[in-house]
């Protein structure tokens, strides 16, 4: 029996919160991880109205945590999350290895430890020789062995440009444990590929774009959501946006609404383009007070520091008034010409 897709809407890429510098166990080389401020972190999420959480996915520095720490994480998220009233909230656990069995024995380690799906990294060590034959090889040995359904994750800005193409994503897309996938790309005709296809069954086949910057357009082709950084700091401005894009009809006010969230959002969205996980980091420090701002692994060193912060200032003051607005309940603007 095929495994059924995740539920579309937005989905929070979180990042892996570390022991801030205070800790008495801190340690610079590798700081331990602060399961109270993840837990926190993700509780403020799930009553912002997001669908799930992508748990040790890039913005997680999955590469910078032990199996260990993985169990360790998804288990308290679980467990915490329940705890607040959140019982059967969906979390997908992130991969990042290059082989089969070490692939399958994370997504193994994570569905025990409570997780619902798996986003798994395309491999991309030897990219410039991997055919798309190969491709298929890899995610279908993958999901063949996986005890809960998973994604395929293409970002080729961490996967050595490994492309791959919608065609390819048609041939996994049969395969009745591969339920998904995320494109963290801005290529927004392999979305629509993809999203259309009438050879795919959308209904149990999932395609979320990584970036909300472009969610109105991308769901208007058929895309089911985002699994977005932004989402981490702002929830509620993307959560009306993708309601606002994906309802069945969109009056003129609601329309104005939808292009005046999209308009703030993608000109916050160059942040975490930009300056990836320590960017978000950052914001999430400073918008949402999870966190260090710095609160990386090494080689990650730093974050963006006062006078990089300021520079993105006015962009977040605008994104703030969006999102005290949606979560008020009030009006936006009139126009796009400002407040």
């Amino acid at each position: 029996m095929a495994a059924a897709a995740p539920p579309h809407g937005i989905w929070v890429p979180v990042p892996t919160f570390f022991a801030r510098k205070a800790a008495a166990d801190y340690s610079p080389v590798s700081p331990p991880l602060d399961p109270d401020t993840q837990l926190s972190h993700a509780v403020f999420l799930a009553n912002a109205g997001v669908r799930g959480l992508v748990l040790l996915g890039s913005t997680g520095e999955a590469v910078h945590v032990t199996r260990a720490e993985r169990v360790a994480l998804v288990k308290h998220l679980r467990e915490g999350l329940a705890a607040a009233g959140f019982p059967a909230f969906p979390l997908m656990a992130g991969t990042a290895a290059n082989s089969v069995d070490e692939t399958a024995a994370l997504l193994a380690a994570s569905k025990e430890a409570g997780a619902d799906y798996g986003l798994v990294l395309a491999p991309s060590y030897f990219a410039g020789v991997t055919s798309q034959e190969g491709v298929v090889a890899w995610f279908a040995a993958v999901a063949a062995r996986s005890p809960m359904p998973i994604l395929i994750y293409h970002y080729p800005g961490v996967s050595n440009n490994l492309k791959i193409t919608p065609a390819t994503v048609r041939t996994l897309a049969a395969h009745p444990n591969i339920v998904g996938a995320k494109f963290s790309h801005g290529d927004i005709s392999a979305h629509c590929q993809v999203a259309l296809d009438p050879a795919i069954d959308h209904e149990r086949f999932a395609l979320f774009t990584g970036l909300g910057q472009h969610l109105f357009p991308a769901v208007q082709v058929g895309v089911a959501g985002a699994i977005d950084g932004l989402a981490a700091f702002y929830p509620a401005s993307m959560v009306r946006l993708f309601e606002l894009a994906s309802a069945d009809e969109m009056g003129s006010k609601q329309r104005e609404e939808a292009r005046r969230i999209q308009w703030a959002a993608s000109r916050a969205e160059e942040l975490v383009v930009g300056c990836g996980v320590v960017g978000i980091k950052e914001a999430v420090a400073r918008v949402c007070g999870f966190g260090d701002a710095d609160g990386t692994r090494l080689p990650l060193l730093g974050g963006l520091g006062d006078q990089e912060w300021k520079r993105w200032e006015p962009v977040m003051a605008e994104m703030e008034r969006v999102e005290k607005a949606v979560r008020s309940g009030g009006p936006l603007y009139s126009s796009l010409d400002g407040p």
